[in-house]
């Protein structure tokens, strides 16, 4: 299965890249925590980051659940518009568009971040 995200990925990153005005949102989601990070692909920079695994954002106790990677995307775009971000580039990571991934971008979505 790990063989098939992988493959995906590389598709999925051969279409898209980040810019400096419009960075990459890429997702990451382990067996316990969800991360996300807005990287420039032009400079290879990490812009902003957030995960579960710091101290507020696993807001009902568990870290695996659909609000607390909500929380991450919505304190991944306050992080962002501290930097005068306001768009990004929605990165899957090849992992399919639903439970936890999806949640990431709804709440960025609801911080003001326009994917």
């Amino acid at each position: 299965m790990k063989n098939c995200r992988i493959r995906a990925k590389i598709r999925i990153r051969k279409k898209i890249s980040g810019t400096t005005e419009r960075p990459r949102l890429t997702v990451f989601r382990s067996s316990k925590h969800t991360f996300a990070q807005l990287i420039c692909d032009d400079t290879g920079v990490v812009l902003a980051t957030a995960s579960t695994q710091e101290k507020g954002l696993s807001i009902t106790g568990s870290t695996k659940s659909v609000e607390a990677a909500k929380a991450v995307g919505k304190a991944l775009a306050t992080r962002a518009k501290e930097k005068k971000l306001s768009a990004a580039v929605f990165d899957r990571n090849g992992y399919l568009y639903a439970g936890r991934v999806s949640a990431v971008a709804e709440g960025a979505r609801e911080g003001g971040l326009s994917l």
